[in-house]
């Protein structure tokens, strides 16, 4: 039994094969250098562009004068024995047994309940959701029927896979233009940070940007431009299990273009203006905390996420538009910054979501596992 004054010992997973690899380095540079090391006892882990997973020294991660941490080559090897009751990681056969694991990755085979079902089978502790509620906010598709389910609006789209456009191109380039019009948004289904997405204003760049985004996922979603301001929410699982989720302040995106891309993002550095908290009135504000809180639980969150919306402009109404089960914890950030602003500092953040890890490992382990 782990001694009470003993460190609790928390592996940071990065890196990962996705397209937003890169982001995952900033993301988990911020988490590591704000975890309280006389609480944690820090293991850097990395996953290489081929998936490979490698160990570092700490104290390269903690010196290092660059903004994201260091991957692949730069560490020492490990394998994996995921086996219920033992470590996850070894090192030339030792086992580096961890209490918890916070994965700081984003994409496909890192959010979408890919590498949480490898938590799963070596039964150890994880920060943020499950299997089921990261593949079901991976999925835009899928998120976006329960969220409408649920009651919340959403902005019209069509969606289709790579089979359908290739002997179907013609009937769905009338549908999309009959249902949806222009401008629309062509995005991957399962990708996220404005990957692959292309805004389209008419018909030749509809069939260059569907091709394009099938480059990245076999499930394309064509969604219609709406004129509205992007209103972002930070939801946090509650310290009592039996509570609802808390909902930060609300902030609000303002692109200094018509599309926030990638580069926009995380390559430059004045791409949007971040308002914290968003200029929007007291019934609008709990109106957007509200249904982000419904959402979370609709989608079977767990620990933690960042529930994006659009607010018409015209009709005044909320559409929900993408909820992310492991949101950037940059230093520009959303996700932190919400928090911060809504009075939770952000190495407090990460206890709560470290906290809650623990807690839910402990219930599912008394779970009976045999008749």
């Amino acid at each position: 039994m782990k001694p009470k004054s003993a460190r609790i010992r928390v592996a940071v997973v990065y890196g990962g094969r996705s397209t937003e690899h890169e982001v995952s380095l900033l993301s988990a540079a911020s988490v590591i250098r704000n975890l309280d090391p006389a609480t944690y006892e820090v293991v850097p882990v990395s996953i290489d562009h081929q998936g490979r997973f490698h160990l570092h020294e700490l104290s390269v991660a903690l010196e290092s004068s660059r903004a994201s941490l260091p991957v692949g080559s730069e560490g020492h090897a490990l394998t994996l024995a995921p086996q219920p009751s033992a470590a996850l990681f070894y090192q030339s056969a030792a086992p580096l047994p961890v209490d918890v694991i916070f994965p700081v990755m984003h994409g496909p085979l890192c959010e979408d309940g890919c590498i949480q079902g490898l938590f799963e089978l070596a039964d150890v502790a994880y920060v943020g959701s499950r299997v089921l509620g990261s593949a079901l906010c991976m999925d835009k598709d899928v998120a976006k029927r329960l969220v409408r389910a649920e009651g919340v609006g959403i902005a019209d789209y069509v969606c289709f896979e790579g089979p359908a456009w290739q002997s179907q191109a013609a009937t769905l380039t009338q549908r999309m233009e009959s249902e949806l019009g222009y401008p629309v948004f062509v995005k991957p289904a399962t990708l996220g940070s404005s990957v692959g997405v292309t805004r389209v204003t008419d018909r030749a760049q509809l069939t260059t940007a569907v091709t394009h985004a099938l480059g990245y996922d076999d499930k394309v979603l064509v969604e219609r431009a709406v004129d509205a301001r992007e209103i972002e929410v930070a939801v946090l699982a509650a310290t009592d299990p039996a509570a609802l989720p808390e909902a930060s302040t609300p902030g609000e995106i303002v692109p200094r273009e018509a599309f926030y891309s990638f580069e926009r993002k995380y390559v430059e550095s004045a791409g949007a203006d971040l308002h914290v908290p968003a200029k929007i009135d007291t019934a609008v504000s709990e109106q957007v905390r509200s249904f982000a809180q419904r959402i979370f639980l609709a989608l079977q969150c767990q620990g933690m996420a960042r529930i994006d919306f659009f607010l018409d402009r015209k009709t005044g109404k909320l559409l929900f538009n993408e909820a992310n089960t492991i949101p950037g914890f940059t230093a520009i950030s959303m996700y932190p910054k919400l928090w911060q602003a809504s009075g939770l500092p952000y190495a407090t953040l990460l206890d709560r979501l470290i906290r809650d890890a623990l807690s839910r490992h402990a219930r599912r382990s008394r779970l009976r596992r045999q008749r």
